[in-house]
């Protein structure tokens, strides 16, 4: 296994040693999206021994559901490549060109990071779109999906390699490990700090827990999504019924899925009991604090301390009541994991305060957290949610992947 994944790691290198121009790059995409589509029922046909695979070993439901590839997947899929390939490439441009009193011209450069090695759990889509956009950002890629997406990640992979042969380019600038045992992890994190630059972790809290414990590589990611939505006293309370409704339930296992709501004690009497109904028709479980549970008038279980610590990941969500503005970003930043809140209000001056003092990668107003996503913000997909305080922050897309360098020009220039 150790030389098996070494060799990975080597041709990884050589790759990136390759300077691969735009158009080349566009030309390997739209051949991917080609065998994306001649080869469909192919790629469904190996997404179902996987799904059966989940089934046999007892997966949890929102494991299963992400894993799940259908024809509008695909479509989705596919979107974000074309996306990815409309894109400007991000390497080779010039971020800063500066002169100096003493003559020397200095220019801030983008330049890819390097091999990039991404861990991740159950999502067939992670392998495409980390596959386009770490190609187009100039990186390598090795891959190393979940033992129960192998077959759907193995296709994808392949058809990739396929597409950069056809093109005449490295086929390693993906690599895709084929192996499940578990030790694997463990190796890349440990033993290959001479191959790989960075890790990235996709995928539930033990995994990313594990790769931030025994990582000796830098990491781009995050530990868990508590999203929160305050609804403030000056809230329009159908905006906030559509937009808590769409927050929790438009996916719920998703890391952008809103798991607290936050009711400002002046309006909870006429707002918890319409905002949270709408909900529990849609078969929401209801968890609240004293106040909500005596003005919420539907089915609800009492909240524990634990419950503002909990990222649900399905039809659940926490409903608390707070004094103001300032409690409820005392409560997010307590309790959040620097991931996205957002703000229902009218009032602009309390939304600014909302977004200048919520310590999270997003913050939002009067919109879902459910547009805490790559692809969402232009970024042409992404590779996962960052809520490291150093850079980068929020989705990691195209630009996100590069890092850069300073050239640094003169004409004999010495210095005393």
């Amino acid at each position: 296994m150790s030389k098996y994944l070494k060799i990975i790691g080597k041709e990884a290198k050589k790759a990136i040693k390759s300077k691969v121009d735009s158009k080349t790059k566009n030309k390997v995409l739209n051949s991917f999206l080609l065998l994306l589509t001649k080869n469909q029922n192919k790629i469904l046909q190996e997404n179902k021994k996987d799904i059966k695979f989940a089934k046999k070993n007892k997966l949890k439901a929102n494991l299963i559901d992400r894993l799940v590839l259908n024809s509008k997947k695909l479509v989705s899929i596919k979107k974000s490549v074309e996306d990815i390939i409309k894109l400007e490439d991000p390497v080779d441009k010039i971020l800063e060109n500066w002169k100096r009193p003493n003559g020397l011209n200095i220019k801030k450069v983008s330049t890819p990071i390097g091999v990039i090695a991404v861990i991740y759990e159950s999502r067939p889509n992670v392998t495409s779109d980390i596959s386009s956009l770490c190609f187009k950002s100039g990186n390598a890629v090795i891959l190393r999906g979940g033992s129960e997406a192998i077959n759907t990640n193995k296709i994808l992979s392949l058809l990739f390699r396929r597409a950069l042969i056809a093109n005449n380019v490295n086929p390693n600038f993906v690599q895709f490990i084929n192996d499940r045992n578990r030790k694997v992890v463990d190796f890349l994190l440990a033993k290959m700090t001479k191959e790989i630059d960075v890790i990235i972790p996709r995928g539930g809290k033990s995994l990313v827990k594990k790769v931030q414990t025994i990582s000796k590589l830098p990491i781009i990611g995050h530990l868990e999504g508590i999203c929160h939505t305050y609804i403030d006293k000056d809230a329009d309370l159908k905006m906030a019924t559509k937009v808590l409704h769409n927050a929790k339930l438009r996916n719920t296992s998703i890391c952008g899925a809103t798991e607290t709501v936050l009711f400002h004690k002046k309006i909870i009497k006429k707002f918890c009991d319409i905002v949270l109904k709408n909900l529990q028709d849609s078969n929401c479980k209801i968890i609240g604090d004293k106040l909500t549970r005596k003005f919420f008038k539907g089915k609800i279980y009492p909240a524990g301390n634990k419950d503002w610590s909990t990222e649900y990941l399905s039809a659940t969500i926490s409903a608390k009541s707070v004094n103001n503005c300032d409690e409820a970003i005392e409560h997010i930043n307590k309790y959040g994991t620097s991931h996205t809140e957002c703000i229902i209000t009218k009032n602009k001056k309390t939304a600014q305060k909302f977004i200048k003092n919520i310590n999270s990668s997003i913050v939002m107003h009067n919109t879902s957290t459910q547009f805490a996503d790559g692809g969402e913000f232009g970024f042409g997909g992404e590779v996962g949610i960052s809520t490291n305080n150093l850079p980068p922050r929020g989705p990691v897309g195209l630009n996100q992947l590069t890092s850069y360098k300073y050239e640094v020009r003169g004409k004999g220039h010495i210095r005393k």
